[in-house]
């Protein structure tokens, strides 16, 4: 084995160890956020909060699955928030398993499962403070690493329960 072969085999270590710290943490911000009524659900309510208050936001999910990868106009919608969010200095990441965020969520008042194709996590100043040390501030140092690597929206992989 080579040293390069050796490193590479280090690099796929380390970077699964950091995706499951990552997804860990993903979970246990929304759960966090959820019980703080503070997520917002949805592409175009997303779309709105970023409209009419993008200092609120503290995090942005997007979600998708092989179902909705051909949804040219949710691919649309993906790209214009995700240039918002960058513009803005908002984290953003994205998360493959739709029905796992589904199940972390919980379902609507009509008991039907919210459409978790956006997630923003907000937040007014009061929050922002309980925030600190926490799952948000590990995914914001999860996204910084992925961006020095020119990643600039990192794919998450939550947790199997």
């Amino acid at each position: 084995m080579t040293l390069e072969e050796l490193r590479g085999q280090e690099n796929t270590n380390e970077a699964s160890d950091r995706m499951q710290c990552a997804g860990s943490a993903l979970e246990e911000l929304l759960v966090s956020a959820k019980k703080q009524d503070c997520l917002t659900v949805g592409v175009y309510e997303s779309a709105k909060v970023m409209n009419v208050d993008p200092d609120s936001v503290a995090f942005c999910v997007l979600a998708t699955d092989e179902e909705y990868e051909c949804d040219i106009a949710l691919q649309i919608h993906f790209t214009l928030i995700q240039a918002f969010c960058f513009d803005n200095d908002i984290n953003v990441v994205r998360v493959n398993d739709i029905e796992r965020l589904a199940d972390i969520l919980g379902a609507d008042e009509s008991g039907e499962p919210k459409d978790a194709h956006c997630i923003l996590v907000t937040s007014t100043e009061a929050d922002a403070e309980s925030w600190k040390g926490s799952a948000l501030e590990k995914l914001s140092m999860f996204c910084e690493e992925s961006r020095s690597v020119y990643e600039w929206v990192p794919t998450i992989t939550l947790p199997e329960r």
